[in-house]
């Protein structure tokens, strides 16, 4: 699926702690939520349709990672990303259906001060990242194909493979499955313009309602290396999402170490050059 006609959509806060480490959590310390383990909000990166706004610039690739032209600090945010079709009723998302999934860099400008989290996502053309090797979804629910991944980063720097991200199962995000899709919903058509989230439903309009969306669904915790260390001109950023019956942690590394695996019906692999 060409994914400049599909709207960009990420879920803030749902892995616990990730926010800290990120120095956001300060962010949304006015925002209320009936539940203290759901996500904080969901965010625009990319709106379709054209115009000046800065959200309309296509930011998705599967090979770079641009720096920003104020030469900010960026770091790699590794993540599932869902390609989902979006059901509508009398202009309200009925409902969200996950159809494939990706790992996905939801790289992030650590930039103090901005009024919305779409501020520190899209910073023009590479400045987000999907893997090209999308693998299909059985079901969104336990049972499902994606009880048996895991989401893996690592950075590639001067010769060495650091680990960038805690290995994490994809299960374990805080809200998964059908209640992260009621949650979209209820988000999609609720969330209010205030303090660093703004209306989705205003967006969903200005795009025309798409049919199709790219969420991304959260980060997961850092390493210590991975908090302490911004990207950098020749860097490689690698998230890997992967199918923990076919590979352990320790082979999958040796094998990005030396660059001898690719996508597979078993492995989503995002592999991005820093410029």
């Amino acid at each position: 699926m060409e994914l400049e006609h599909v709207i960009g959509l990420g879920v803030a806060g749902n892995f616990a702690g990730h926010l800290e480490q990120a120095g956001e959590a300060s962010d949304f310390v006015n925002v209320e939520v009936e539940d203290a383990a759901a996500p904080k909000g969901i965010f625009p990166f990319y709106v379709p349709g054209g115009g000046e706004h800065f959200l309309h610039r296509f930011p998705v690739s599967c090979d770079t990672i641009r720096s920003s032209d104020a030469g900010e600090n960026l770091q790699i945010e590794p993540e599932v990303a869902l390609l989902c079709r979006i059901d509508y009723r009398d202009d309200r998302v009925f409902r969200v259906i996950p159809t494939h999934f990706a790992a996905h860099n939801d790289c992030s400008i650590r930039r103090p001060g901005a009024k919305k989290i779409s501020e520190k996502k899209n910073w023009g053309p590479c400045s987000k990242g999907t893997s090209a090797g999308m693998i299909a979804i059985d079901r969104f629910a336990p049972g499902g194909v994606l009880d048996h991944f895991r989401i893996a980063c690592y950075l590639a720097r001067d010769g060495d493979l650091h680990p960038y991200g805690v290995d994490s199962a994809v299960a374990s995000y805080s809200y998964f499955n059908q209640q992260l899709l009621d949650w979209l919903v209820d988000r999609m058509n609720e969330q209010e313009d205030a303090g660093p989230l703004e209306s989705i439903t205003g967006w969903l309009a200005s795009a025309g309602r798409p049919r199709d969306a790219l969420i991304s669904i959260g980060a997961t915790r850092y390493t210590e290396y991975g908090e302490e260390t911004f990207l950098a001109p020749g860097d490689v950023a690698l998230v890997a999402v992967y199918d923990e019956r076919e590979f352990d942690e320790t082979e999958l590394r040796s094998a990005l170490a030396n660059e001898s695996v690719e996508s597979s019906a078993s492995l989503s692999l995002l592999r991005q050059r820093v410029e």
